[in-house]
């Protein structure tokens, strides 16, 4: 699993993003159920994906190619997360090619 240095993050949990991160990187501690990860699609057809964050906890999801590309507090913050991140790849480049932005534009934390 590897993180954005410039994580996109909804303003409910902008104080508590730091933590949330550690906590879902090292696998421990409780993540509220509401929490939202925003990553890369796994279908080609879709631009992101939107996923529990407490989906991440389990042994057999498979994270070791996932990229985090943002936090929410819940579902309809993930939507406007994922909003400003669209918003800013079309506005930045005239297009909605998501993946193609970020990975010039953005470095990885693993």
């Amino acid at each position: 699993m590897k993180w954005y240095d410039k994580l996109y993050v909804g303003d409910s949990i902008a104080k508590k993003a730091k933590k949330l991160k550690w906590k879902i990187s090292h696998n421990t501690g409780m993540i509220p159920i509401h929490v939202r990860v925003i990553t890369f699609a796994s279908n080609p057809d879709n631009l992101l994906d939107i996923i529990p964050a407490r989906e991440l906890r389990q042994k057999a999801y498979p994270k070791d190619h996932l990229r985090i590309l943002g936090l929410a507090g819940d579902y309809e913050e993930a939507v406007e997360v994922v909003q400003r991140i669209i918003e800013e790849t079309y506005r930045n480049t005239g297009d909605v090619d998501v993946y193609r932005y970020l990975k010039e534009n953005r470095r990885e934390n693993t």
